[in-house]
């Protein structure tokens, strides 16, 4: 890594993983509007596969859910749809998913959402060694074991990335 890190101060999800006992690292980065997990990935010298988004979404009638993604691939939403037993999903307007998340785009989190909502993982994210994931802030990642998301966390792996 570049410089030496600064100390982040505490989020909604670095308070969840301290109450949750989840060990995590800091990985504070410049954010670029737009840059997504690529970005960060680039920026911080990590495997974009290994850097995981967290997509807030809903189903036909609304209600929220978040998906987590390796950073270089795509949720195929029929799919996913399919998998849990929705009509159809899509991805939440910038400002409704801010709303349910608690979060700001881009700095989005399945840690502390601020609305309880099913969370999903692809899950092939799982079987990685250790993964990066937003910190509940835009430009900080943190790094975690990948049993966080399907233990303390509870998200249901599914298989809804697109082939690239």
């Amino acid at each position: 890594m570049s410089k030496k890190a600064t100390h982040v101060s505490e989020t909604q999800a670095t308070a969840w993983l301290k109450a949750h006992g989840v060990p995590y690292t800091e990985h504070p980065y410049e954010y670029l509007e737009h840059g997504g997990a690529q970005h960060s990935a680039q920026v911080l010298g990590l495997d974009p596969f290994a850097v995981v988004k967290t997509l807030i979404m809903q189903d036909e009638s609304g209600k929220p859910l978040a998906v987590l993604m390796h950073g270089n691939r795509t949720v195929s939403t029929k799919n996913l749809a399919r998998q849990i037993g929705a009509k159809s999903v899509e991805p939440c307007k910038p400002e409704v998913a801010n709303r349910h998340s608690g979060y700001l785009v881009g700095g989005t989190s399945p840690f502390g959402l601020k609305r309880a909502m099913p969370v999903y993982v692809e899950s092939t994210v799982l079987e990685l060694p250790r993964l990066w994931i937003n910190g509940g802030r835009r430009g900080f990642l943190v790094g975690i074991e990948p049993a966080v998301l399907s233990g303390p966390l509870g998200a249901k792996p599914v298989q809804c990335a697109l082939a690239e």
